[in-house]
């Protein structure tokens, strides 16, 4: 009987144990199809669209950048194709060691790997970073039979920027770098994102930087087949990039070129402008540099050459650089005392070779002049007739009168970066010291003034569109470099619509007079011997201003004081009179007396531009130094001197 009993005690455990078990199993099952219906209908759509992503993959499409062209339609900004080197610092391992290895199959030099370095310093670590750029044909070959060697490090073909006439019109045209690390961030926070995503360089300066958008064009995608390590197998879609448009400019580039080569290892800048629209003819600052440096990230050597060279050539002095105007300044002190009814143009002011206010003398020719008019005193550039005609009109009537002409203010050039200068003011002052005693102006501080002296302080762009609007007699235009874009799919040419010009109200009968009294400064003054012979009629005014400020009663020594501390040599001027066709302002820095190095740049300036001529090797090599005027040797025609390539 203990045995049966045993036996069904067993029997029931058992059927107990099946059950319990069963019953896991189904629970089990019941928990695998809920996961399976969970996964195939509910999730269908997410883990079909993740595995989808698994196998393929999205690469953007770099599109080509566009070119930059001057009215003549010569590139000044292109791109040519290379290989290059390139690590991922994630995939690479150790990376000194392997770049070590990698220098025994190409040539890797020194400023090779501090460039990578930087660009490490600046990068994430999964981005491919170039190590070499430029790869002969010898050396992607090499390269490619040891390519198992090295994990992380792989060939590309990419587009470079080129520079073809190197140094010519930098600061001009700018150049491309690498996008930094805020660079991104202001990408990543603006409707451009999806647009940059694969491009790795970026518009820093000049027409590259302003017209970035334009130039970039738009990037297209691939859709890939890849393996489960991640190659890539087949190409399932694509979506071609958009070229960027090409910019055309209004400079012309042989002109610059011109230029600069007139100026030759001197500091200065230049700029000309159309009068009758704006259109910017060239934009030159000395001394220049090599955007092509910056391509591909500029080496130790060469950043400390430019940055720390005493002569500041990534400096834009056209745009950047503030001076005094020195007597440039006067024509526009005159038309603003007939403007204003301070002076009738026949009242003579005595000029004894000194002009006295506060018990303060103030220097002027040495002799004086005598007895000048407006005309005259214009003419001769009297400084004691523009010392009373500042006290008379007062600093706020000056600023008043000068700031429509653009002096001192934002004249809207399509370039980024321009300064306004200084244009004072008895508010400016109050709002610019901080001491007390010093808010105040002082009625001897106007003095000055009127000679281009004292708190003036501007940039030759700003000089040249007050010249260009006194030439044109009175409508300022927006300064302009860029003129037209042109699509790179459809070839279509759109015009920049410029906003029309302002008309400042000026008299003609004023604007006459001073007209006038400049021309008689190329025909009878300061500018006689530099535009002797020349077949067309100018309007200029030489002018000579302080580097630094000297005491009135020391007398100005140019040998005594180091180079940087002597004058500058300005010129303001435009032609032909009659019907302007060109407004420039040039000045040449710590070169003293105008009419000596300024004006010869101006007069050759005019002759290429009116007459088509080209000075001679003889006469280049003459204004470089400072020791012409007139022309000198058998000018060249401009149609037949080539742009040399560097």
């Amino acid at each position: 009987m203990t045995e049966l009993r045993s036996s069904e005690a067993d029997a029931s455990r058992f059927r107990v144990r099946a059950v319990v078990v069963g019953l896991l199993v189904l629970a089990a099952f019941c928990l695998v199809v809920a996961r399976l219906v969970f996964l195939q209908v509910v999730r269908h759509e997410d883990l079909a669209a993740q595995a989808e992503s698994n196998r393929t993959a999205v690469v953007p499409i770099v599109p080509n950048r566009g070119l930059i062209l001057d009215r003549n339609g010569v590139v000044l900004a292109t791109n040519y194709s290379a290989y290059t080197l390139e690590i991922t610092p994630s995939r690479a391992g150790v990376l000194d060691e392997t770049i070590d290895e990698l220098s025994k199959v190409v040539d890797i030099q020194a400023r090779d790997r501090r460039r990578f370095k930087r660009l490490m310093e600046e990068s994430r670590n999964f981005e491919s970073l170039p190590i070499r750029t430029r790869l002969t044909d010898q050396e992607v070959a090499r390269f490619t039979a040891q390519r198992y060697r090295f994990p992380g490090v792989d060939i590309k073909a990419r587009l470079f920027r080129n520079y073809p006439l190197g140094d010519v019109a930098s600061h001009a045209i700018g150049y491309i770098g690498r996008i930094n690390q805020n660079e991104k961030a202001r990408i990543q926070d603006s409707e451009d994102e999806a647009n940059y995503r694969g491009t790795e360089y970026i518009g820093k300066l000049g027409i590259e930087q302003s017209f970035e958008s334009a130039l970039h064009g738009g990037t297209g995608v691939e859709q890939m087949e890849t393996s489960a390590g991640g190659r890539a197998v087949r190409k399932l879609s694509s979506h071609a990039a958009t070229p960027g448009d090409s910019v055309m400019l209004s400079i012309d580039i042989k002109l610059q070129k011109l230029i600069e080569e007139l100026y030759g290892s001197r500091r200065g800048a230049l700029v000309a402008i159309d009068p009758r629209n704006g259109e910017i003819l060239a934009l030159v600052s000395k001394p220049t540099f090599d955007p092509n440096l910056f391509v591909e990230g500029i080496d130790v050597e060469n950043w400390a050459a430019l940055n720390e060279s005493i002569d500041k050539p990534l400096l834009n002095r056209a745009l950047r650089g503030t001076y005094p105007p020195g007597s440039t300044y006067k024509p526009f002190m005159a038309l603003g005392a007939l403007q204003l009814g301070k002076r009738s143009p026949s009242m003579v002011v005595n000029d004894p070779g000194f002009y006295t206010f506060g018990g303060h003398t103030f220097r002027s020719h040495e002799g004086g002049l005598g007895g000048v008019d407006m005309h005259r005193a214009i003419q001769f550039s009297s400084n004691t007739y523009f010392y009373s005609l500042a006290v008379d009109m007062g600093v706020d009537a000056i600023h008043d009168f000068m700031k429509p002409l653009g002096f001192g203010q934002s004249t809207g050039i399509d370039l980024n970066g321009e300064v306004r200068g200084t244009l004072p003011s008895t508010e400016w002052k109050r709002n610019t010291y901080k001491r007390a005693d010093m808010k105040r102006w002082f009625p001897g501080e106007t003095v000055s003034l009127g000679i281009g002296q004292g708190y003036n302080n501007f940039t030759m762009l700003q000089l040249a569109l007050a010249e260009a609007t006194l030439a044109n007699g009175g409508t300022r235009y927006r300064p302009h470099m860029a003129k037209a874009v042109k699509n790179a799919v459809t070839g279509v040419v759109t015009e920049i619509i410029q906003p029309p010009g302002l008309n400042l109200g000026f008299q003609p009968k004023h604007v006459e007079l001073v007209r006038n009294a400049l021309v008689a400064v190329n025909k009878g003054g300061t500018g006689t011997r530099v535009f002797m012979g020349a077949p067309y009629t100018s309007a200029g005014k030489t002018g000579t201003a302080q580097a630094v400020t000297m005491g009135q009663n020391v007398k100005y020594n140019a040998k005594a004081l180091e180079e940087h501390q002597r004058d500058h040599s300005l010129f303001a001027a435009f032609a032909p009179a009659e019907e302007p066709t060109i407004a420039l302002a040039v000045i040449v820095e710590n070169s003293g007396f105008g009419a000596a190095h300024a004006a010869p740049i101006a007069r050759r300036v005019f002759d290429y531009w009116l007459l088509g001529e080209y000075p001679s090797e003889e006469d280049i090599a003459a204004v470089q130094k400072g020791q012409a005027a007139a022309p000198m040797g058998k000018p060249r025609r401009a149609a037949d001197v080539a742009l040399p390539l560097p």
